[in-house]
């Protein structure tokens, strides 16, 4: 027992156990905020594939409508609701 509180009686053991239980638990880049972070960049991380595979299927849709008129065509008049001159247009809404 003498040989710890030995120890406890030196400055820099005092001093290192004193900035080690600042920087962990007082400091602001301390371990609560640390794995706050992680889970913070895990849930980006999962955020971005998402969106990186929606962008994909995207992509792929709109190389289709591109390449075939029929079904650019198809899509403008039912997405946007797009009309020819001669064509009277209407809209049934269904309750």
């Amino acid at each position: 027992m003498g040989k710890y509180l030995k120890y406890t009686k030196n400055f820099y053991f005092i001093f290192t156990v004193l900035f080690v239980a600042w920087m962990v638990f007082i400091d602001t880049n301390d371990i609560v905020s640390h794995i706050k972070l992680r889970a913070k960049l895990r849930d980006l991380e999962r955020q971005k594939e998402f969106y990186l595979e929606r962008k994909e299927k995207v992509q792929a849709d709109r190389e289709e409508l591109m390449s075939n008129y029929e079904l650019l065509e198809k899509f403008a008049r039912e997405r946007y609701l797009m009309k020819r001159k001669s064509e009277d247009l209407y809209v049934i809404i269904e309750e």
